[in-house]
Protein backbone atom coordinates (compact mmCIF):
# COMPACT_ATOMS: atom_id res chain seq x y z
CA UNK A 1 0.00 0.00 0.00
CA UNK A 2 1.38 3.74 -0.72
CA UNK A 3 0.11 6.32 1.97
CA UNK A 4 0.05 9.93 1.01
CA UNK A 5 0.60 12.49 4.03
CA UNK A 6 -2.12 15.12 5.13
CA UNK A 7 0.26 17.81 4.09
CA UNK A 8 0.68 15.77 0.40
CA UNK A 9 -3.00 14.83 0.15
CA UNK A 10 -3.84 18.71 0.70
CA UNK A 11 -1.43 19.98 -1.77
CA UNK A 12 -2.73 17.25 -4.65
CA UNK A 13 -6.23 18.73 -3.73
CA UNK A 14 -5.49 22.03 -4.68
CA UNK A 15 -3.41 21.11 -7.86
CA UNK A 16 -6.25 19.31 -9.12
CA UNK A 17 -8.68 21.56 -8.49
CA UNK A 18 -6.42 23.78 -10.18
CA UNK A 19 -6.27 21.27 -13.24
CA UNK A 20 -9.95 21.94 -13.79
CA UNK A 21 -10.63 18.48 -15.41
CA UNK A 22 -12.12 16.06 -13.19
CA UNK A 23 -11.41 13.02 -15.31
CA UNK A 24 -7.84 12.70 -14.32
CA UNK A 25 -6.78 11.55 -11.28
CA UNK A 26 -2.89 11.52 -9.55
CA UNK A 27 -0.74 9.01 -11.36
CA UNK A 28 2.21 7.63 -9.32
CA UNK A 29 4.89 6.34 -11.30
CA UNK A 30 8.54 4.95 -11.61
CA UNK A 31 10.51 5.15 -14.33
CA UNK A 32 14.10 4.66 -15.98
CA UNK A 33 16.69 7.31 -14.89
CA UNK A 34 17.73 9.80 -12.74
CA UNK A 35 20.96 9.71 -11.03
CA UNK A 36 20.52 6.05 -9.23
CA UNK A 37 18.79 4.00 -11.91
CA UNK A 38 15.63 4.29 -11.43
CA UNK A 39 13.21 8.03 -10.43
CA UNK A 40 9.78 8.74 -9.00
CA UNK A 41 7.43 10.63 -11.41
CA UNK A 42 3.97 12.02 -10.58
CA UNK A 43 1.44 13.68 -12.86
CA UNK A 44 -2.18 14.08 -13.87
CA UNK A 45 -3.61 11.62 -16.83
CA UNK A 46 -6.49 9.02 -17.27
CA UNK A 47 -6.89 5.74 -16.30
CA UNK A 48 -4.82 3.25 -18.60
CA UNK A 49 -6.00 -0.61 -18.89
CA UNK A 50 -4.02 -2.55 -15.43
CA UNK A 51 -3.68 0.62 -13.50
CA UNK A 52 -4.31 -0.22 -9.94
CA UNK A 53 -6.94 2.56 -8.49
CA UNK A 54 -5.79 3.65 -4.79
CA UNK A 55 -7.09 5.82 -2.08
CA UNK A 56 -4.79 7.59 0.65
CA UNK A 57 -6.31 10.74 2.91
CA UNK A 58 -9.13 10.76 0.46
CA UNK A 59 -7.05 11.39 -2.58
CA UNK A 60 -7.67 8.69 -4.98
CA UNK A 61 -4.27 7.55 -7.89
CA UNK A 62 -3.17 5.29 -9.91
CA UNK A 63 -0.57 3.09 -10.41
CA UNK A 64 0.78 0.80 -13.13
CA UNK A 65 1.78 -2.86 -11.45
CA UNK A 66 5.12 -2.24 -12.17
CA UNK A 67 5.66 0.97 -10.01
CA UNK A 68 3.40 -0.48 -7.40
CA UNK A 69 6.15 -3.27 -7.06
CA UNK A 70 8.78 -0.99 -6.23
CA UNK A 71 6.81 1.92 -4.03
CA UNK A 72 4.75 -0.95 -1.98
CA UNK A 73 4.95 0.47 1.57
CA UNK A 74 5.98 4.05 0.61
CA UNK A 75 4.67 7.10 1.82
CA UNK A 76 4.50 10.41 0.00
CA UNK A 77 5.31 14.08 1.52
CA UNK A 78 4.80 17.36 0.39
CA UNK A 79 7.16 19.90 2.29
CA UNK A 80 7.13 23.43 1.06
CA UNK A 81 9.22 24.89 4.19
CA UNK A 82 12.15 27.26 3.67
CA UNK A 83 14.49 24.47 2.17
CA UNK A 84 11.56 22.51 1.22
CA UNK A 85 11.60 20.04 -1.72
CA UNK A 86 8.18 19.74 -2.43
CA UNK A 87 6.60 15.71 -2.93
CA UNK A 88 9.29 13.66 -1.46
CA UNK A 89 8.75 9.93 -1.50
CA UNK A 90 9.79 7.95 1.66
CA UNK A 91 10.38 4.37 -0.24
CA UNK A 92 11.32 1.31 2.48
CA UNK A 93 12.30 -0.64 -1.04
CA UNK A 94 15.23 1.64 -1.55
CA UNK A 95 18.38 0.18 -1.40
CA UNK A 96 20.11 3.23 -1.94
CA UNK A 97 18.87 7.35 -3.03
CA UNK A 98 20.10 10.32 -4.66
CA UNK A 99 20.55 13.62 -2.65
CA UNK A 100 18.02 14.99 -4.79
CA UNK A 101 15.50 12.44 -3.49
CA UNK A 102 13.74 12.08 -7.13
CA UNK A 103 15.87 8.86 -8.07
CA UNK A 104 17.00 5.29 -6.42
CA UNK A 105 18.06 1.62 -7.27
Amino acid sequence: MISLTPRAAQKVRSMHADLGDASKSLRIFVEDGGCSGFQYGMSFDVAKEGDQALESEGVRFLMDQTSLVYLDGSTVDFDDGLHGKGFEIKNPNAQSTCGCGKSFN
